[in-house]
């Protein structure tokens, strides 16, 4: 089946025909596993405790073709990629609506505001609004650290974009927000964050 972005341009699986690189003596905590994975996994652990019911939402797809090879079975053969009109995460702890975005990238000392997406930064402001707490989960990938970032300063940041303001520094991230430790049970405890917030409201 192919997949297609909403630009046209055909989704390409690169993971299949990649060389498997000879395995290092590398840490746990430095595999280069991807944010999303890291995450689905926090959720997973939080889940299967019974912390939080919190989960990905899946990118929707328009169907463009579909291939009726028999009358019970119907076999999608291109769709494309729809853009996501909300957040990547949303879910239930303690009683509160979480509802978050998560974003990685490779620069070292700012995070680009063009990674967000004006739908997006709306869509937690309406959360905010109704008392669901909303936030982002900021990777710099090449010094290996995560951060915690409140909606409340993400949508002041992107709301002062007009300024010429492209990327929000990495030190106004580390004054803002909170750094989160990698671990291993789970991977990414971002709830800990959440209870220090929601203790101090």
């Amino acid at each position: 089946m192919a997949f297609r972005y909403p630009n046209g341009k055909k989704y390409v699986n690169n993971t299949q025909n990649t060389p498997k690189k000879r395995s290092q003596n590398i840490s746990y905590s430095n595999r280069g596993m991807s944010l999303e994975k890291d995450l689905n996994e926090t959720n997973e652990y939080y889940r299967s405790r019974g912390v939080a019911v919190i989960h990905k939402k899946p990118t929707p797809l328009q169907i463009v073709d579909v291939d009726y090879p028999r009358r019970s079975a119907a076999v999608v053969t291109e769709a494309y990629f729809k853009k996501p009109s909300t957040t990547d995460y949303n879910g239930v702890y303690r009683g509160y609506h979480i509802d978050f975005e998560a974003k990685e990238t490779k620069n070292k000392q700012s995070f680009p505001l063009k990674n967000f997406h004006e739908h997006q930064i709306e869509h937690m402001q309406r959360v905010l609004q109704q008392g669901g707490i909303a936030f982002a989960i900021l990777r710099f990938t090449a010094v290996d650290e995560t951060y915690f970032l409140s909606a409340e300063h993400l949508c002041s940041f992107y709301m002062h974009r007009q300024n010429e303001r492209k990327s929000i520094p990495k030190s106004e991230i580390e004054e803002k927000g909170h750094l989160i430790p990698v671990g291993l049970h789970p991977r990414i405890n971002y709830l800990k964050i959440l209870d220090q917030i929601i203790s101090n409201e």
